[in-house]
């Protein structure tokens, strides 16, 4: 599915050029079109145009300042007077060429050693994706652009086409050489948990019992004077080379269609070769801003649900409903669409278009949330509730009863307690106890961010020694943990991972897609937790090229270079 490359890197001065072909479709063949892309290091743009009139078909604007802010910032506009498979890829060459060396250092932090000692698993694996790959594939082609679903899962392939091109582009001597297939590996990198546990696989990156971390709070101010929105990522903390992107992709809403799609411009936090955020944290111009956290299957039953046909990866049908979708309720009707039973969330969408500060809200479209697992997708409109109890909050509990049954978190509940529980497992408690406090965008942020375990109630764990643990907190910190304490099941003990960053935007900066936004460990309520260190921690022998050694970043809203 790649474009053939032709006279690559030429150097002139501080520029470089690059001609290459980029793939168009018209009368329903392959024909090539050229192009040249002019890279100009003085204002980190890069553009793509055509050679014919000059002009551009794409521009990329890349800021590196992870070692001053925590994060790059990576923005991709395409231009509307071309058709959508050329912005799709267009796009994605984009980011692979300006990102390549940074996708480099993701896989080899995160998946370089995925496969060692498990060949079997991994063919497994790849043939399953090949399969689903194929499948995928030949319903596009089917339709060919007359579907708008299908005319939008195409364009994901094919900017992820685009990705793996301009990588190539501009890998240098010494770099690994990554195939298409790790790109896609890397996209459904919590997909790929859950094949393991449908393979019934014993493979050691399996998460743990309970380990999934990320935490969200939706928040209505007295008198509805605003609406704050907010998101936590748990992860292991050499995933930590992050970038926060901005997709301006001018796609319609078919191949024959005039009509824009509503999600044309997106905001997200995201990583290194990734076309979607997997956070998931997404700002959009439909006025939706949707998050989710993870829910965990204990039921082994419903792995045979996870099929490689008729079935569409979590990546995909996430940026097709965020890209589709005018409201709330479009959006889940999407996301439900070919369920893969992988990477299982309680997704959550906020409709900003229907908040007026100040005013009367309506009882229904505001909020709603969508709870999938394997051969079972649920949704519910709770903006009844959201309004009455003036909050909403998520932390990897299932909140539907017949989610809760049949992924087994009741059974989960009734072995080891109330942690498992979604009224009393301790981040439910302390969101509860502190939404009150919150009355502004920094308060929020303060809250996200807040870790007290040796001295909050709530984060005690009567049967841990020590009777505490940093993972019962908003912000979990695992690192913080005793390297030999006793604790009921793993992910209430010491490892690699916590809170990785936090998220929050509110009504007046989501009109403008921005977000404030904290990257890294969180120092804890009143910094007292201290700062994380690679070089003071006992995590010397976890690859984290190209990662500060001190994360002691302050939160940061980030003005976007194209703002109109």
């Amino acid at each position: 599915m790649s474009a053939k490359k032709i006279a690559i890197a030429v150097f002139i001065v501080s520029s470089v050029i690059i001609i290459l072909t980029l793939p168009t479709r018209s009368s329903g063949d392959d024909t090539h079109q050229l192009f040249y892309a002019i890279a100009d290091e003085d204002d980190n743009i890069i553009r793509i145009r055509h050679t014919e009139d000059g002009r551009v078909v794409g521009k990329a604007s890349y800021t590196r300042s992870i070692n001053a802010t925590g994060w790059d910032y990576l923005e991709i506009f395409t231009s509307i007077k071309e058709d959508d498979v050329m912005q799709a890829y267009a796009a994605g060459l984009l980011e692979g060429y300006v990102t390549a060396d940074l996708i480099n250092t993701h896989w080899y932090n995160v998946f370089q050693n995925f496969c060692d000692g498990r060949v079997y698993l991994c063919e497994k694996l790849n043939e399953f994706l090949w399969t689903n790959k194929n499948w995928v594939m030949s319903q596009v082609t089917e339709k060919n652009g007359s579907d708008a679903y299908w005319h939008q899962v195409g364009l994901m392939y094919k900017q992820l086409d685009g990705l793996y091109d301009g990588y190539k582009l501009n890998t240098k001597e010494g770099m690994q050489s990554l195939t298409w297939e790790n790109f896609f590996w890397m996209n459904i990198q919590e997909d790929l948990f859950n094949l393991c546990d449908a393979f019934n696989s014993s493979h050691p990156h399996k998460k743990p019992l309970g380990a999934e971390s990320c935490s969200v709070l939706i928040k209505l101010l007295p008198g509805s004077k605003e609406l704050l929105f907010s998101h936590v990522t748990g992860n292991r903390y050499e995933t930590m080379l992050r970038i926060q992107k901005r997709y301006r992709l001018n796609y319609k809403e078919s191949k024959s269609s005039y009509q824009l799609v509503f999600g044309h411009d997106i905001t997200f936090s995201s990583y290194p070769g990734f076309i979607y955020s997997m956070d998931d944290f997404y700002l959009i111009s439909s006025g939706l801003a949707v998050t989710e956290t993870t829910i965990s299957v204990y039921n082994p039953k419903l792995w045979a649900y996870v099929q490689p046909v008729d079935q569409v990866m979590v990546f995909v049908r996430a940026m097709v409903a965020n890209r589709l979708a005018s409201d709330g309720l479009a959006w889940t009707k999407l996301f439900k669409k070919y369920n893969s039973g992988t990477y299982n969330n309680q997704w959550l969408v906020i409709n900003y278009s229907l908040f007026r500060p100040g005013r009367k809200l309506p009882r229904r479209g505001l909020l709603f949330m969508l709870e999938q697992i394997p051969g079972l997708v649920e949704t519910r409109d709770v903006t009844e509730s959201f309004l009455n109890q003036t909050y909403w909050a998520s932390y990897n509990v299932p909140f539907l009863p017949t989610i809760s049954e049949a992924s087994g978190q009741d059974d989960m509940v009734k072995q080891y307690g109330n942690w498992f529980s979604y009224k009393d497992t301790p981040r439910a408690r302390i969101l509860a106890r502190d939404h009150v406090g919150v009355t502004d965008v920094p308060s929020m942020m303060h809250l996200m961010r807040s870790n007290d375990f040796r001295n909050d109630p709530e984060s005690r764990c009567e049967s841990c020694v020590p009777p505490y643990s940093a993972a019962n907190a908003i912000s979990s910190r695992d690192d913080l943990n005793d390297k030999d304490g006793v604790y009921p099941f793993e992910a209430l003990g010491y490892s690699n991972k916590g809170a990785i960053d936090a998220k929050v935007t509110s009504h007046m900066t989501f009109k403008k897609l921005r977000f404030l936004a904290v990257s890294g460990p969180t120092w804890g309520t009143g910094g007292r937790l201290g700062e994380f260190c690679w070089s003071k921690s006992r995590f010397a022998n976890v690859s984290h090229i190209g990662l500060p050694d001190c994360w002691s970043f302050k939160p940061k809203l980030h003005r976007w270079q194209w703002q109109n």
